[in-house]
């Protein structure tokens, strides 16, 4: 029964395989699904959809261009390997070993990572937005200020808040994470956090002498101040309603 399985797979993910890799693919995929032991493989541009790799040993693979969305890695020894442009978009990484390996241009969105082990991986152009986990020593505090904004705007509060706060732990006195992480919390109706950080962006706005960053964290104390019933607006705050209100400023904090 096993076996059928391990076949029907096999078959299923070289189908999505392109012609010219399917040869070369086939028997090392094969191997890989049945033994978790694929040292040192050729599975450039493989198709591992949802793959249960955990734990597998995969170092010094041949992963570029390698379909490996929502598969679940973890655990996987993946030091050395080349995964240049693949898409591990949902994969589960977490307790990874990644040291030395290529990730140029990977898709990482949405990956969980926590515990995952990147010594000396190359992550030049790695897309990270909507990771779990990220370790703050790979991004800098722009970034993550730069995917809370994205996943604010989407309604992600808690990520939002977690990447405000990394970025905040990366440079204590980053003013628009503090003053964004208390719109955040002001969205999820936390009105004591979302005060405690506005007033932090404030200070924090005044010492660095920026007049305009001071306004809008004032103008934003004074929202969260007034009492609901007794706003203009009805419904719940919107984050990015509330940074248009007061023009751009918390965008300027965005990398370009």
């Amino acid at each position: 029964m096993k076996n059928s399985i391990l076949a029907t797979a096999s078959l299923l993910l070289t189908i999505s395989l392109p012609a010219t890799a399917q040869t070369s693919n086939y028997e090392a995929i094969k191997q890989l699904l049945a033994t978790k032991e694929c040292q040192n493989c050729n599975l450039r541009n493989a198709g591992l959809v949802m793959a249960d790799l955990s734990g597998a040993n995969l170092s010094g693979a041949n992963l570029a261009g390698a379909n490996l969305s929502r598969a679940n890695l973890s655990g996987a020894d993946l030091r050395g390997a080349d995964l240049r442009g693949a898409s591990l978009f949902g994969v589960n990484l977490s307790d990874a070993k990644l040291s030395g390996a290529n990730l140029t241009g990977a898709n990482l969105g949405n990956t969980y990572l926590m515990n995952v082990e990147l010594t000396d991986a190359n992550l030049n152009a790695v897309n990270f937005q909507g990771a779990i986990g990220i370790p703050s020593q790979i991004a800098k505090p722009e970034e993550f200020y730069a995917w809370g904004v994205a996943a604010a705007e989407k309604g992600n509060l808690k990520p939002a808040i977690d990447y405000f706060s990394q970025a905040i732990a990366l440079k204590p006195d980053y003013a628009g994470a503090y003053l964004s992480r208390g719109v955040a919390s002001y969205q999820g109706l936390d009105r004591k956090s979302a005060l405690e950080d506005a007033e932090m962006a404030a200070k924090l706005f005044e010492e660095q002498k920026n007049p305009k960053g001071a306004l809008t964290a004032q103008a934003f104390i004074l929202e969260v101040k007034t009492p609901y019933g007794e706003k203009v607006s009805a419904g719940k705050p919107s984050f990015m309603d509330f940074v248009g209100s007061l023009g751009s400023v918390l965008l300027q904090f965005l990398p370009f």
